[in-house]
């Protein structure tokens, strides 16, 4: 069979489509190749204009080859358009490179995302930079209208614009859909802060920290959240307490779910030996364990207590079980070589970033090179 280096999402008879194309019903006639399609010719016009243009053809015809068969191109227009916006020559290149299918719009459409993009930047030179970054986005043309209409109902949300960008960038999806879908989101979200007690003058500020740190919560049910908080409350959680405990979790409360979180708090309850108040202590000084399946967090602690740690260790530093069991490994070793003790010392020393470790490193240096006494003290001796 004919292949084009794509994923394909299914088959009618003898036609395979590309699951990431067919989705744009503007070019579905070209993309139902079959045994006798796939001996087309390349349109010759498209390879020497790429090439005049020092994009590597090579490399589209490797990964998105269905490209150069279509005949209707615009390489010069968008090329010009790009250049006019303010991206480099090379760029322009390294852009077509990556996203080939940008040849593929009309220039009345591309102009119409660099008015809609404009919106949302402060300048020219902001939106090269944002084509450069993120050309899929850019050239995702289909659905124009819903994206105006999202845009403004964000900024009439008093969204800050560069938090717009980000989730235009991120989850182009959400702006495929219609407003309504994603007002009901919002609403909820709303909702949900003012009911756990959040103030209204500050509700501003805690969507568009949501909002940022989980582009994808649109594409979530828009109930999720208060599902979630359901379930947490049948922990003993307060409305305050959730409150702090959705701050911590960050935008990872849209992506857990009760099943998952009714495994994983049974599992931590009776492996690490808590009383439900315990249980509410962990789940607030290491939000993350909500999110962990209980077969993650199982294998997790049977590595460390493998390595000699006790129970008792881990439920008074239950960040560790954010870690994997190599990563685990990896750092005990190197705290050992620096006198670390797995009886006396906390299992603090292990937990954080890769920046974090490396300064509990230092601290384990600095005390294994340290004199027993100071030199230079007077001694007391008795007469």
């Amino acid at each position: 069979m004919f292949r084009l280096g794509l994923l394909y999402s299914g088959r009618c008879g003898e036609h395979w489509f590309p699951s990431a194309l067919c989705s744009q019903g503007k070019y579905r006639g070209y993309l139902q190749f079959t045994a006798s399609s796939a001996q087309r010719k390349e349109n010759r016009q498209t390879v020497e204009s790429l090439k005049q243009l020092s994009v590597d053809v090579a490399r589209i015809r490797q990964l998105k080859n269905w490209v150069l068969l279509v005949n209707e191109v615009y390489v010069y227009e968008t090329a010009s358009i790009l250049k006019e916006i303010g991206v480099e020559g090379t760029k322009v290149a390294l852009i077509l490179e990556r996203y080939p299918e940008a040849i593929l719009c009309k220039p009345a459409e591309i102009r119409a995302q660099q008015e809609l993009w404009g919106r949302l930047c402060n300048n020219e030179k902001e939106l090269a930079r944002i084509i450069e970054r993120f050309p899929e986005s850019f050239f995702t043309i289909k659905n124009h209208e819903n994206r105006q209409d999202n845009i403004k109902y964000f900024q009439a949300l008093n969204i800050n614009n560069r938090i717009i960008s980000r989730l235009l960038v991120s989850s182009p999806q959400t702006f495929c859909t219609g407003v309504d879908q994603n007002r009901a989101v919002i609403e909820n979200l709303q909702q949900t802060y003012l009911q756990l007690g959040g103030k209204q003058a500050d509700m501003r500020i805690w969507l568009m920290k949501l909002l940022s740190q989980n582009p994808f919560i649109f594409l979530k049910p828009p109930n999720l959240v208060c599902e979630n908080l359901t379930f947490l409350r049948s922990l003993g959680f307060s409305n305050a307490e959730l409150l702090k405990l959705i701050s911590k979790l960050k935008g990872l409360i849209a992506e857990l779910s009760p099943s998952t979180m009714e495994k994983s708090s049974a599992f931590c309850r009776l492996s690490l030996q808590c009383t439900d108040e315990g249980l509410k202590i962990i789940f607030m000084s290491c939000p993350a364990l909500l999110y962990f399946s209980a077969p993650i967090l199982e294998e997790r602690l049977t590595a460390i207590l493998r390595e000699g740690f006790s129970v008792e260790q881990v439920r008074a530093s239950p960040t560790v079980l954010e870690l994997s069991p190599q990563i685990v490994h990896r750092r005990i070793r190197r705290l050992v070589s620096l006198g670390y003790d797995v009886k006396r010392d906390s299992l603090e020393l292990l937990t954080g970033t890769k920046k974090d470790f490396e300064v509990s490193c230092g601290k384990m240096n600095w005390r294994k090179e340290r004199p027993l006494f100071n030199p230079v003290a007077p001694l007391s001796i008795e007469d």
